[in-house]
């Protein structure tokens, strides 16, 4: 690796102490090093160039911040076929797999190429009025439909692969790939995946039946999720950073990409430990 590109997210406190401390051991390590125009704005002298011609540069990309950081990072990639790693200077952080005090470890293992990457399903999200698609989104963790500002339930008819389930009387409807079912979904009650996994999670939230459960589905599948009640206001998020109010006639498939995203894990990393640390398992004591 040559060339690293930096985002991070602006708004945390430490950004531009961690951005200098990145700068600084880039240059020992020889790597050149490049961020996107908010970033760069954090150091004279980091060279900013927009995020289109900054991954045309860049070998990889380390985003700092937490996991909203990295989320936005690979949606805003567009397709470009560029791994990321993630420096954790946020909360919880499952998906920036590098802790603040390891940044030093992490950009040698950089310089040196002495890492792997591996893939993570992307979802695309279609929305369709009057069969017609009107907005199309991507989304890495998850995809959510959620009642609009009334206080009442909403019911949402799914169907997966063509197949009709059920109708959801409920809060709202997660979509998870096996990344996200850490986050909103597990939030709601649904079962962890490993990141390989091959399926996705529907998790309906607050369902007003008992029998409503979640449910883990091939990622093969296309899910459709439309609303049944003239009435209802909705809303579509995806990863919780971009959307849309959806009319009560909207259709919304969703189904996964043709492209995944790429993350760089190092020597090391386990995703069972992570679970461990971050869920604080102990196990069982007698």
């Amino acid at each position: 690796m040559k060339t690293l590109g930096v985002v991070a997210n602006t708004t945390k406190p430490r950004a531009a102490e961690v951005v200098k401390r990145v700068r600084r051991k880039a240059a020992q390590l020889d790597l050149s090093l490049c961020g996107d125009e908010a970033t760069a704005g954090l150091l004279d002298s980091l060279r900013g160039l927009p995020l289109a011609a900054m991954l045309e540069e860049v070998d990889a990309v380390m985003a700092l911040g937490g996991d909203g950081t990295m989320l936005r990072a690979v949606r805003e990639f567009g397709g470009a076929d560029k791994p990321v790693i993630g420096v954790n200077i946020g909360g919880l952080g499952f998906l920036t797999s590098v802790a603040e005090e390891e940044l030093d470890h992490a950009l040698e293992c950089l310089a040196t190429d002495d890492f792997e990457v591996v893939s993570g399903t992307i979802l695309v999200a279609t929305v369709e009025r009057n069969h017609e698609e009107i907005a199309r989104y991507h989304a890495l963790n998850d995809v959510v439909v959620t009642r609009g500002p009334a206080s009442r339930p909403i019911t949402l008819d799914v169907a997966v692969g063509g197949n009709p389930l059920t109708s959801y009387l409920c809060d709202g409807l997660i979509l998870a790939t096996p990344v996200g079912s850490t986050g909103h979904a597990l939030s709601a009650g649904g079962p962890i995946l490993a990141p390989q996994t091959p399926a996705f999670v529907i998790c309906p939230i607050c369902p007003h039946t008992l029998s409503s459960r979640p449910l883990v589905v091939p990622d093969s599948s296309e899910i459709c999720m439309t609303g049944c009640e003239p009435g209802d206001e909705k809303m579509l998020a995806a990863d919780g950073q971009v959307g849309q109010p959806l009319e009560p006639e909207d259709c919304v498939f969703v189904r996964r990409s043709k492209r995944s995203a790429r993350f760089i894990r190092l020597p090391g990393y386990s995703y069972y430990a992570v679970l461990r640390q971050k869920l604080h398992w102990s196990g069982s004591h007698r």
